[in-house]
């Protein structure tokens, strides 16, 4: 083929992807590029993270070098303002002509400003490029209250960027009943609006704005219902429009509501002009995502170099993390009977919502939406787009409940080499897999630098990694099992290396050990392992920001809104003194009182900003935090024992108060619950623990890795008739080697599921001591004993950690007036969220 010129208006994602796609296959052909932005191609994608970035250079696609090395010319903020479609010539502001053979347009889209009054106050932005995120950030400064117009996927990606920038309150403004209205239903809605809710980002529904108050700042913004909020920044994210003003003005034909139309090989309506991205507009959609611009860019470069490609469309299906809480959609979310028939999981407590649309006669995937929890998206969207059967239970797909074992026929040995992986580079299974096998890449980051896998959204590297560990397995390797993608180290590698080199906070680990910023992964994990090995108080150091939202206020957020205090009661022995104290706090601040499972007593319903005054009065009394928000051990349970029962054979109740004040605060990977019965009646459950003990005529009986809750399982019997400092020094050991080894979020039972020997492996290395760890693992226990201090006296101590505890930074003493109750029995309990005044 003759060297052509191809002219590139735009160098947005879409507009670069052309450029790397064209010199792949005509190497030898020209290509220039004109910007209207000052700087080159960049990740809108994570657009957001520029917040936490030093400079819009780690965003860029590429280096600036690398337009020099691929002979590309780039004109940056230079637009093109006349095209002359018959000598096929174009003109740029800044007085460059040049001809062209063929021009593709990749003018991408702006953001949609509604027709309000007001949009041109001061205080009001568009959140479409980084020069827009610059004017927020510096506006920022002096504002407090922030607001979000559209509560779309763009919205709640501002709102996230208010809340970084430290917004006191953050606003997310939508017309529509719900959030996300294109991807995901009404229960979905509900259920990540209250997970925002408790992340301090308010939710407005069904609002229809009338009118940005103020002069010349904005102060206001009133409705057409008659009510109004007070906000001094506004980010404008109502939808988009494409780009095809210049397309209209040189006779492109072009959609009613927008749009340059193009067909199947993305040419318009003058052949050799093409147009792809958000600016294109094929079968009446204009595709808003990364992905099928992406393929869009193929299917031109393709067909300019004369090989047989054309677009299809494209599937819409997203996965994403707001805030920490994921959202996912895939197939066809909204499809129902008759249609289909629909599987349902709510679980309000723990804020997972689950649907799935299947086919009438129960044999495939039809879609689905996933808030919460999307761990199984990537498996779920292969299912609907190969066709995969489903299993004769379909419910398991929700529940993850399916057989260890799994046949040929199911997951990703069922899936064809052509199913498409990551849809934003258009990699298969087949590629991946090639990839590990032949090219040594053995962990996703090394499968993205060959193949630009994950490289986009970022939304298939869960399925990367499997597919990773898959081929690796498949070939007889040892597969090594890292953190994530900004620790190319395993949980318990991470553990010695943060030892070895004493690094106190999540900062200093991401600079020794890692790379990039960290994720909602690795924070809460590196944090845990700070608190296991340093026991230093957890919002020190910086290290409040990686912890999860429990251990960020020291209680746990309840629904409602509202934050629940457990202090801490050893052995569940009380005074009558400290029982007249928890009553007169619970009634002086109005607190929902119940008697717990594990022997203590919850006082629930407290607003963030009673939380320091409420411990105060429960450390006068000598009460101290009970470490339930935590990855903590929570309560050592007992019976009375021999103090008062007849049948009891030992002391049960001081012995759990000594094992409790023993290891208050311990933290892992994992809750720790642990019991001592007094006798064989087992009154105090102690098999059903992490760690259970049972007195004998001779001693203590300890049992090992039990769990109770929704998959219950017995502990196992680690050593018989010992003496209470045997006793202790086996869980010391235990503890140890649980901390060290244990995978995030692992509880006891299946760590020993899962470790190869089980009980009597466990048994040699706790009771035999034959890793010849016993002693180290005894003296760093007790290093953390004789380090613990209660977070709840720090906290009231340090005023600068306890300033934390407001709901409004200008008004400290104002309570959060969506927080509402409603009366039970003689006392509160929170109110249903309303969804209105949210």
């Amino acid at each position: 083929m003759k060297n052509k010129t191809i002219v590139i208006i735009g160098n947005g994602m879409v507009g670069h992807k052309f450029c790397e796609k064209i010199k792949q296959k005509l190497p030898k052909h020209t290509i220039i590029v004109f910007s209207e932005e000052p700087i080159q191609a960049y990740d809108r994608v994570h657009l957001t993270d520029y917040f936490k970035k030093k400079s819009a250079e780690e965003l860029f696609l590429v280096k600036k070098e690398w337009y020099v090395e691929n002979n590309i010319q780039i004109h940056l903020n230079n637009p093109i303002i006349h095209v002359d479609t018959i000598k096929k010539r174009i003109d740029s502001l800044k007085g460059i002509s040049v001809h062209y053979d063929y021009l593709i347009f990749a003018t991408g889209s702006a953001a949609f400003v509604p027709p309000i009054e007001g949009t041109q106050k001061e205080g009001v932005f568009l959140y479409r490029t980084i020069e827009d995120l610059d004017l927020i950030r510096t506006y920022a400064k002096n504002a407090t209250k922030g607001a979000v117009l559209g509560g779309g996927l763009l919205g709640l990606e501002a709102a996230k960027a208010l809340i970084d920038l430290g917004m006191e309150e953050t606003a997310v403004i939508e017309f529509a009943p719900r959030l996300m209205p294109r991807q995901i239903d009404d229960a979905a809605s509900l259920i990540l609006q209250n997970k925002l809710a408790e992340l301090g980002l308010s939710c407005l529904l069904q609002k229809s704005t009338q009118e940005l108050i103020g002069n010349p700042r904005l102060t206001h913004i009133a409705f057409t219902d008659g009510t109004k909020i007070e906000s001094d920044l506004l980010i404008i994210s109502a939808g988009i429009r494409p780009r095809d003003e210049l397309a209209k003005k040189i006779g492109l034909v072009t959609g009613v509501r927008g749009g340059i139309l193009v067909n199947a090989q993305m040419q318009t309506s003058t052949p050799s002009i093409y147009a792809i991205g958000e600016c294109a507009l094929f079968n009446d959609m204009i595709y808003g995502l990364v992905a099928p611009g992406y393929e869009m860019a193929e299917i031109a470069a393709s067909h300019i170099a004369e090989e047989s490609k054309s677009f299809k469309g494209f599937d819409m299906s997203t996965k994403l993390k707001l805030m920490g809480v994921d959202v996912a959609s895939f197939g066809d979310p909204f499809i129902s009977e008759p249609y289909a028939r629909t599987i349902l999981l709510e679980d309000r407590n723990k804020g997972i919502y689950k649907r799935l649309n299947i086919s009438n006669d129960s044999t495939r995937l039809l879609g689905g939406i996933l808030v919460g929890d999307a761990s199984s998206y990537n498996m779920l969207l292969q299912t609907v787009n190969n066709s995969l059967p489903l299993p004769e239970h379909p419910e398991q797909l929700l529940l993850g409940e399916q057989a260890n074992s799994k046949p040929a026929t199911s997951g990703l040995a069922a899936l064809p080499d052509e199913a498409l992986i990551c849809s934003c580079e258009g990699i298969t299974k087949a590629q991946i897999c090639e990839t590990v096998a032949l090219q040594n890449c053995e962990n996703a980051e090394a499968v993205k630098k060959c193949t630009k896998a994950g490289s986009g959204c970022g939304g298939c590297i869960p399925m990367v990694k499997d597919l990773v560990t898959y081929t690796m397995k498949q070939q007889g390797k040892y597969v090594r099992t890292t953190v994530c993608e900004h620790f190319d180290l395993s949980r318990q590698e991470l553990y010695d290396l943060i030892k070895i080199h004493e690094l106190k906070s999540y900062d200093h680990v991401l600079d020794a050990l890692g790379r990039g910023h960290g994720c909602e992964t690795c924070k809460p994990l590196v944090s845990s392992l700070l608190a296991s090995l340093w026991n230093e108080m957890i919002l020190q150091r910086g290290n409040d920001v990686a912890q999860d939202s429990n251990d960020r206020y020291l209680a746990n957020i309840q629904r409602g809104g509202t934050y629940s205090v457990v202090p801490r009661i050893p052995g569940g022995e009380i005074t009558p003194d400290k029982l007249i104290v928890i009553g007169e706090v619970a009634k002086k601040f109005g607190l929902y009182t119940k008697i717990t499972g594990g022997q203590r007593i919850d006082l629930f319903g407290a607003h963030l900003n009673d939380l320091p005054s409420i411990w105060t009065a429960l450390i006068a009394a000598g009460f101290e935090s009970g470490h339930a928000y935590g990855k903590a051990l929570r309560t050592v349970k007992s019976c009375v024992g021999s103090t008062w029962c007849r049948f009891g054979l030992q002391d049960s109740v001081s012995f759990a108060i000594e094992v409790e004040e023993r290891y208050r605060g311990l933290r892992g990977p994992h809750k720790i619950k642990s019991a001592v019965s007094g006798c064989i009646r087992e009154c105090a459950e102690a098999q059903s623990k992490d760690f259970g003990i049972i007195a004998t005529e001779k001693g203590w009986n300890l049992y090992v890795c039990g769990n109770g809750g929704s998959k219950p399982q017995h502990a196992l019997l680690l050593a018989t008739d010992i003496d209470s400092k045997t006793c202790i020094k086996y869980i010391d050991r235990f503890l140890m080697f649980y901390i060290r080894t244990a995978d995030p979020l692992t509880r006891t039972a299946t760590w020993l599921n899962k470790m190869e020997g089980g009980i009597d492996y466990l048994k040699n290395v706790v009771v035999h001591d034959s890793l010849g760890m016993g002693e180290a693992w005894e003296n760093d226990m007790q290093q953390l004993v004789d380090s613990y201090q209660c977070e709840w006296k720090v906290a009231v101590e340090d005023p600068d950690i306890r300033k934390r505890f407001v709901h409004f930074v200008n008004a400290p003493d104002e309570k959060d007036s969506n927080v509402r109750f409603e009366e039970l029995r003689g006392q509160k309990k929170a109110a249903d969220w309303n969804v209105e005044t949210v």
